[in-house]
């Protein structure tokens, strides 16, 4: 190539472009690297640089040129595209490659405003020198392309709107280790932040994007999930958009609950006036989810639950639907339908499903959650009641059209609320469970309010992170893991803000934590087992048992210093009831694994001490969070062996971990024949999970009859999840055979709960 280009620097002088430069850093990002070409790199990248190119486009061409090599034969350019990524980005941050030391950073940044001014307060220099003793920035060279793109867009501190970059991901991790544990005494906190960062900057422990991008800057407001309960009034509802709109601009995700809200036609004001219905309201809702952008992390998104048997299903099912006109459908908005026991008998005996206003049938909404034999008792004497307005339907008709909507949007989504109340930690008679979250797998109690300001009010907060299954050689490593992530997220929940008194009171009260896992398809693959043949249910039981136990273990060790909750004793746990006693015994019959820890010595301590923390575990979809760790995500099989990411920063290439040793041993999604083996894994994890499940369904077209899938299919599939105690559907996915590899599963829709 002509060597005669000129390059422009930083500081508009020119200079020849210096060709064996170039040459040196990609040798050196290539070093241990296997089937990757330094030449080939070059070559790719030469064509495309012109005179007088910046120096910062050449550095992006070139990486760009490792990135596009990424192949299922040369794997390992994800790892040099990391690299020449990790290089680019330092030089960025601070001008030099080598990073400045940690007191140095700390105190520029807080006085840029950039991190929290409690750092340099609670924390003295030798501290930080400590600390600067065990931060290992050679772990930035174990980064993917993916997650190295993943870390520029979202999670490092950056002003969003000149694209400035002001840390690396080394300090990212020690710092939101030393927020997390400021408070503890001064004699053992170098020793938990040292863990903390160890676990979560060797992969081990998987943080959300909330306190990824957020602990450390002066916002604080850190929980992934917020679920919000709205009463059949103008004032609640008024609050409730309130709330949303102070959380949606606190990067939260949003669950609404809007059942009560009575059916259009219904008399106000004494049969002064018509009720509008839901519909109207629903669009208030979806206005002030759309009304922040979440400071460039993310837009804005909710998933709103009404029931079954509300008098508008039908109108209500459509919401989403492409047909119609704007002023019968909100299609910003995704939606959870709920079920109980009584509505799938109906299915089952052919028999028909009545519709209700919640307004006109007193006592039957609170009893659909608290009380399932009330709840029939109670609907039944209604169905009677020739005085009470109410339209019949047949159960096939209602669940046909439920089936129908949940596959052509693959977002209305399912939670059976009896699975919900009778297998939680929570009394159902003081503290029952009425919504979901945006991505379904947080269980937690609420209560309207009246007003923003009202504390009587209860606005549940979850706050996230995982463990990485492929990461962790033995369940016995989860002892110690689950301590630390049990530790830092509990003292979270003092350290961050609360916009809404609701919110405060209630977390204070209940300290509920969500722990789950990543990964999960890659430690399958390892251990050499499959998710469609039963193979794995038995490894699925002992590692979940094992989660539960040490989670539940540890929060109760928290209980010990530091007391229980306040509200505990709103918690089946206080009676000395776990898990193990009210899963679904179906589950026994696809597991004859055994319970293998001393779940009776934790039960007795539990009972003495209490726990910290009301829930311990929720299994997430951690779609971004997991491309950090170079992990599956959640608990998804993969849809091919390279994964297309599309992100804000274009499309992203990850490859399957350890994909040449195991790429025969993974089951890749569309390979899976039915859902029935994922359904059954679904439900031995729940067995053990406090809280619930971001579970899927996935049909492939091509493997029925005339290239559709049958609604029985559908339904047949709802009663396999309903039958093994599963709580909630998430997404419906279709094959649409056009990019097998593509995952735009959107973490929770764009929402914080993308962990």
């Amino acid at each position: 190539m002509n060597n005669n280009l000129f390059v422009t620097k930083r500081n508009g002088e020119k200079e020849p472009i210096d060709l064996e430069k170039i040459h040196r850093v990609i040798t050196w990002a290539a070093e241990g690297l296997d089937d990757v070409s330094v030449s080939q790199v070059e070559l790719k990248s030469h064509i495309q640089f012109y005179d007088g190119i910046k120096t910062e486009d050449i550095h992006e061409t070139i990486i760009k040129a490792a990135a596009d090599l990424i192949s299922e034969q040369s794997p390992d350019y994800q790892f040099l595209a990391a690299r020449l990524a990790i290089f680019h980005l330092r030089k960025k941050a601070y001008g030099q490659f080598e990073p400045p030391k940690l007191y140095d950073h700390v105190v520029s940044m807080v006085e840029a405003g950039k991190y929290d001014q409690h750092l340099l307060a609670d924390y003295s220099q030798a501290e930080f020198e400590q600390m600067e003793a065990f931060i290992d920035h050679k772990r930035d060279l174990n980064f993917s392309y993916a997650a190295v793109k993943q870390l520029e867009g979202k999670y490092l501190v950056q002003n969003r709107v000149t694209g400035e970059i002001y840390e690396s991901a080394q300090f990212l991790y020690v710092l939101v280790a030393a927020c997390l544990f400021a408070k503890y005494p001064q004699e053992t906190r170098l020793s938990y932040i040292e863990g903390f960062y160890n676990a979560t900057s060797s992969f081990k422990i998987s943080l959300p994007t909330p306190i990824m991008s957020g602990v450390r800057t002066p916002t604080r407001q850190f929980s992934s999930c917020v679920l919000i309960e709205c009463a059949d009034s103008l004032d609640s509802i008024n609050a409730t958009s309130s709330a949303i709109v102070k959380y949606v601009s606190q990067r939260a995700g949003i669950g609404i609950n809007a059942g009560r809200i009575r059916a259009l036609g219904s008399t106000i004001r004494n049969g002064e006036a018509f009720h509008t219905g839901c519909i109207p309201f629903y669009k208030h809702f979806q206005t002030a989810v759309k009304s922040c952008s979440q400071g460039g992390v993310r837009g804005g998104a909710a998933t709103l639950f009404y029931p079954l048997w509300h008098l508008e299903v039908e109108s209500l099912l459509v919401l989403k639907n492409n047909r119609g006109v704007e002023e019968n459908r909100v299609r910003h908005l995704d939606y959870g339908v709920q079920f109980n026991k009584l509505m799938y008998q109906r299915l089952i005996k052919g028999e028909s499903i009545t519709l209700f206003s919640p307004s006109d049938v007193p006592g039957l909404y609170d009893a659909f959650f608290a009380d399932q034999e009330k709840f029939e008792e109670l609907y039944v004497k209604y169905e009677a009641d020739e005085s009470i307005r109410k339209k019949r339907i047949k159960a096939i008709e209602l669940f046909t059209l439920f089936a129908q909507e949940r596959a052509s949007t693959g977002r209305i989504y399912l939670q059976n609320v009896d699975h919900c109340n009778t297998h939680s930690p929570f009394n159902p008679e003081v503290a029952p469970i009425r919504q979901s979250n945006l991505c379904l797998e947080i269980a937690l109690p609420t209560k309207p309010m009246e007003d923003v300001n009202d504390p009587s009010g209860e606005i549940a907060l979850c706050t996230l992170s995982a463990f990485n299954l492929g990461a962790i050689d033995s369940l016995d490593e989860l002892e110690g893991l689950a301590d630390l992530a049990v530790r830092a997220l509990d003292s979270l929940l003092d350290y961050q803000d609360y916009p809404v008194p609701a919110a405060h009171s209630a977390t204070m009260g209940r300290r509920t934590l969500g722990i789950g896992v990543i990964n999960y398809a890659y430690y399958l693959a390892k251990n050499g087992v499959f998710y469609s043949n039963g193979s794995a249910n038995n490894l699925t039981h002992r590692t979940f048992e094992a989660i539960q136990y040490y989670l539940l273990k540890a929060s109760n060790g928290l209980a010990k210093e530091l007391g229980a909750c306040p509200l505990f004793n709103e918690t089946k746990l206080a009676q000395g009831v776990l898990p193990i006693d009210t899963y679904k015994k179906e589950v026994d019959g696809i597991t004859n694994e055994p319970l293998h820890l001393d779940w009776e010595g934790l039960r007795a301590d539990i009972k003495e001490y209490g726990v910290r923390n009301s829930t311990v575990s929720a299994l997430m979809p951690s779609e971004t969070s997991s491309q950090i760790s170079n992990a599956t995500n959640g608990i998804e099989p993969p849809r091919g062996l390279i994964s297309i990411k599309a992100s804000k920063d274009g499309i992203l290439k990850q490859v399957v971990p350890e994909y040449k040793e195991l790429k025969d041993s993974y089951e890749l999604l569309w390979n899976i024949p039915s859902n029935d083996g994922y359904l059954e894994l679904v439900g031995i994890m729940q067995k053990f999970i406090d809280q619930t499940i971001s579970a899927n369904t996935n049909y492939d077209p091509s493997k029925f009859e005339g290239g559709k899938v049958p609604v029985k299919q559908i339904l047949k599939d709802l009663l396999t999840a309903y039958k093994l105690g599963v709580k909630t559907l998430y997404y419906h996915n279709t094959r649409d055979g056009a990019s097998d590899n593509q995952d735009d599963s959107d973490d929770c829709a764009g929402g914080a709960c993308k962990i």
